[in-house]
């Protein structure tokens, strides 16, 4: 299994949590039957890009992200980001043409039969060079099927859903990389007065926390700190604003508070912050209302 397949399973899962469906309920719900969904979330076959974006819309989030960490793990899985294709053949056009064969003279039988089937060589040649070239064409846009999902991965490392650090060993790291954003905790959530969402998550198993922001603007920034360093993700492009986007992780104990400040692009924007503390009731808090966010900016 590949490092960007793993990546793949891991964000899978998390929104399969979120949504709270079982494996019966997704194949309900979907084109995909409760096996392959279970080889799916466990790694075994790469899921089609379909199933992709029915797991996002079940769970109601962006496909942005999901779609992009699938690319990557389907040109890998395929090989078609090691394996450079074939050269196309090419004329020369240094070589001198080459003169007309001789045609044997009409009363010579063996000649004209030698000539057939010199013809009759060449015809079956092409023939099968076409049928080859079209079966393989036919072959690559096949839609995927259960028989190729079946296939082992040509290159694989070691698997495992366990997380990949715990505590200080995950200070300003991915949490999806690094295997801590499955089945999170949310600790507090924000809806911030430009209409983006900010999530404060918590991993018991990594001992960290992180912030998750989606529905965003380029050029906004969120961060998270718990006491010690802080760590921060800008929105860069469109499709950061597409897509989940995540700060790095930091360092979270039992009973510990963390905060989360979100900044927005436009220059007159005010900063908002929320806190949370570890093992504490789940919060959710919603812009200022209007007639606090028609008041004159600081």
């Amino acid at each position: 299994m590949t490092t960007e397949h793993t990546r793949l399973v891991a964000a899978l899962r998390e929104l399969k949590a979120g949504s709270g469906l079982s494996l019966a309920a997704l194949a309900e719900r979907t084109p995909y039957s409760k096996s392959s969904w279970e080889r799916y979330l466990n790694g075994k076959s790469l899921p089609p890009r379909q199933a992709v974006r029915d797991l996002c819309r079940l769970a109601n989030e962006p496909d942005g992200r999901l779609l992009a960490l699938w690319e990557i793990a389907e040109s890998r899985w395929s090989g078609r980001a090691t394996t450079p294709a074939p050269a196309a053949p090419t004329l020369s056009t240094d070589e001198p043409p080459q003169s007309p064969p001789q045609q044997a003279p009409p009363h010579t039988g063996a000649g004209r039969r030698r000539a057939r089937g010199r013809l009759l060589l060449a015809l079956a040649s092409a023939y099968t060079v076409i049928v080859g070239g079209a079966a393989a064409l036919l072959f690559l846009l096949l839609p995927d099927s259960e028989a190729r999902e079946d296939e082992p991965p040509t290159a694989s490392v070691p698997f495992s859903l366990a997380p990949q650090c715990q505590g200080a060993a995950c200070e300003g790291r991915d949490p999806m990389r690094l295997i801590c954003g499955i089945g999170p905790d949310t600790l507090a959530s924000h809806r911030t007065a430009t209409g983006a969402h900010v999530e404060l998550r918590h991993s018991t198993k990594c001992g960290a926390s992180w912030v998750r922001t989606w529905g965003t603007e380029i050029g906004d920034r969120v961060d998270v700190t718990a006491g010690g360093p802080t760590h921060d993700v800008r929105i860069r492009n469109e499709e950061d604003a597409a897509a989940f986007v995540y700060t790095g992780m930091t360092e979270v104990g039992p009973g510990s508070t963390v905060r989360a400040c979100f900044r927005p692009a436009s220059p007159d924007g005010e900063r908002e912050c929320f806190e949370a503390r570890v093992d504490g009731p789940a919060t959710t808090t919603e812009p200022p209302s209007s007639s606090a966010s028609s008041s004159p900016r600081a």
